[in-house]
């Protein structure tokens, strides 16, 4: 199925662009593609999309969902790939070696997206920090910048950084985020136990951290002061909105003026933000790859206001 299993929040374009007629637009029809690059059959048909922005994936840790990530990539060819940031964990990897046969098959998709055309962008995060030694460089035509500036197909001009620099315990007391990271590890652990057990007695998948982080009022604050600190500098540059990843927390809303985009995570989310070819954003949550929910009727939440 094109688009089984998704929800999704949209942005109306300030205006249609592209190489589509109003018509086309206003039935919300997008350019198809044939096949994939993966070998599957002719007649095979998917929606073109422009570009694709996805981040905190952390290949090389149990809890990264990359069989999921792969179907998704599958299923959303577009023209633009942005990785923003925490791609490969190296936090992870240097406390123990991880990675299994569906990561190295993450990698090879997105460098063969690259070899067919596709623009990809990695944005280094502080998981992958390491990335940041090679900023101007490319590798296997992936391009690896500090931050980038996408210019959407009706003329918006969004800032996209991992948003690492604009987290204070990153900045000024990295032992507490490694702390932190070391818990986040443990509960997303003892959240395979617990949803094994609820897939078992049918019930839904249900993630503890994500309880935690809005129940727990300092994490709330975090993640305010965290939106509004990227919302501020983005409106500082003169640009109108900012796209980042890092908080695991996929959110989509406009901050004094400033379209925030947050493109959440592929660990518990299992969410990306994606630009059509009218320019119109929206962020897709691909429920139906995680292996202990059920599958759900997919479901459209309401259209953001631009």
């Amino acid at each position: 199925m094109l688009r089984s299993g998704w929800s999704s929040v949209t942005t109306a374009p300030a205006a249609a662009a592209g190489a589509w007629t109003p018509k086309m637009a206003a039935r919300g029809t997008e350019p198809l593609v044939e096949d994939d690059d993966d070998g599957e059959p002719l007649g095979v048909r998917r929606q073109r999309l422009r570009t694709v922005f996805i981040s905190d994936v952390h290949l090389g840790t149990p809890g990264c969902q990359a069989k999921a990530l792969l179907a998704f990539l599958k299923a959303h060819p577009s023209d633009r790939l942005y990785l923003v940031g925490d791609i490969i964990d190296g936090w992870q990897l240097r406390r123990r070696w991880y990675w299994p046969q569906s990561h190295n098959d993450v990698v090879q998709k997105i460098l063969r997206r690259a070899r067919k055309g596709c623009r990809v962008v990695f944005v280094p995060g502080n998981h992958d920090e390491f990335v940041r030694h090679f900023v101007g460089h490319q590798f296997g035509g992936v391009e690896v910048v500090d931050e980038a500036v996408h210019v959407t197909a009706d003329g918006r001009r969004l800032w996209v950084t991992h948003g690492d620099l604009y987290d204070g315990v990153i900045q000024y007391a990295k032992w507490l985020a490694y702390l932190g990271d070391t818990a986040y590890e443990l509960a997303l652990r003892l959240n395979r136990h617990l949803n094994s057990l609820r897939a078992r007695l049918g019930l839904p998948y249900w993630s503890l951290s994500q309880y935690l982080k809005h129940r727990v009022k300092s994490a709330v604050g975090f993640i305010t002061r965290y939106e509004e600190a990227l919302a501020a500098e983005t409106r500082r540059r003169g640009l109108d909105g900012v796209v980042c990843g890092h908080i695991h927390r996929p959110e989509m809303r406009t901050i004094d003026g400033v379209l925030y985009c947050n493109d959440g995570d592929w660990v518990e989310s299992l969410s990306a933000l994606v630009e059509h070819s009218d320019g119109r954003l929206e962020i897709i949550h691909w429920a139906h790859g995680r292996l202990l929910e059920p599958a759900d009727t997919p479901t459209r939440a309401g259209v953001f206001p631009g």
